[in-house]
């Protein structure tokens, strides 16, 4: 059998140009030296097989709604062990359900519970706006999620967002301290300014960079909250007269019109998540731009490799 037939008969998950790409790079050898694709394997030689990533096929249309949930997690997924998992969360899925919302992260996580009689759901350990993009934890096993719960409790858990903001602030790098309060307007609900002292007012302290401008219209900002209040990055960044670019709820200047080819979405990331490992070690992870942002990036001339500021410092003592 040709060397490119066999992979492809014994790992059908392998694209047929994958094959054929690490024959030619050399991984694959036969008997310890370098062969073609279409060279012939005879009995008793020693086949050496370069570690794969297998990717399983999309389940079809009319699969089981679990299998297409199980699936979709899966394609989402920066990381994976065998107690968390951080998902790349896209913008517009919710994270938990609410009036109306019917597809969201944590009714998939069923499609994730093992076989047997002490199969474990997957749990949320944190939140992310719906249209917020971006790193989400997930304990897969209760022993994971009292762990990780008691690091987020303690605000060990190190966020960093990344959000494209009207203006530029100054000064360039600061500090964003204040107390909120849930305010509903009919059925509409957002994050308000509050006085220390008021009912139901939580403290918010959030500090931020600036990484790069746009002509003093536009600022990429980096962004670090030591509280994790409910919108508070977004009503942080309005308050100081910098709202992040396509907030529906929180962009408050009149007249404020859209570069061209900027999408009206909201620009905000959960680029980083950085926890203690229950197990020790840290989990370590960051999510890359998602398609509106990386495309305002473009358009900006901006460079997601670019040193930030508080991504890249070190830990305050």
């Amino acid at each position: 059998m040709r060397v490119d037939r066999y992979f492809e008969a014994r790992f059908p998950g392998l694209s047929f140009s994958h094959i054929q790409r690490i024959i030619r790079k050399g991984e694959v050898r036969v008997d310890g030296k370098r062969t073609e694709p279409k060279a012939r394997l005879a009995a008793g030689q020693k086949l050496r097989i370069p570690p794969l990533k297998l990717e399983a096929p999309p389940p079809r249309d009319d699969a089981p709604a679990a299998a297409r949930d199980r699936a979709f997690l899966k394609s989402i997924t920066l990381y994976e062990d065998d107690d968390v998992m951080v998902l790349n969360k896209p913008m517009g899925l919710a994270v938990q359900g609410g009036s109306g919302t019917t597809r969201h992260v944590d009714g998939m996580l069923e499609s994730l519970r093992g076989s047997g009689a002490d199969a474990q759901r997957p749990r949320l350990v944190h939140r992310l706006d719906k249209d917020t993009a971006g790193c989400l934890l997930v304990a897969k096993t209760r022993f994971a999620a009292a762990a990780l719960a008691k690091t987020f409790r303690s605000r060990s858990a190190r966020k960093i967002y990344w959000a494209l903001v009207a203006g530029v602030p100054r000064p360039h790098q600061g500090r964003i301290s204040t107390y909120l309060a849930k305010q509903e307007i009919e059925e509409d609900s957002f994050m308000r300014i509050a006085q220390h002292g008021e009912k139901e007012a939580v403290h918010a302290v959030t500090y931020y960079a600036v990484v790069e401008t746009s002509a003093q219209k536009l600022a990429w900002v980096s962004l670090k909250p030591v509280t994790g209040r409910t919108h508070q990055l977004r009503a942080h960044m309005a308050h100081i007269h910098h709202p992040i670019v396509g907030d529906p709820k929180y962009f408050n200047i009149e007249n404020w019109e859209l570069p061209g080819g900027i999408q009206s979405k909201l620009h905000l990331l959960a680029r980083r998540i950085a926890v203690p490992h229950p197990r020790g070690g840290t989990i370590d992870v960051s999510a890359p731009l998602p398609p509106h942002m990386q495309q305002s990036w473009n358009l900006l001339g901006f460079d997601a490799k670019r040193y930030d500021p508080i991504e890249d410092a070190p830990e305050e003592d």
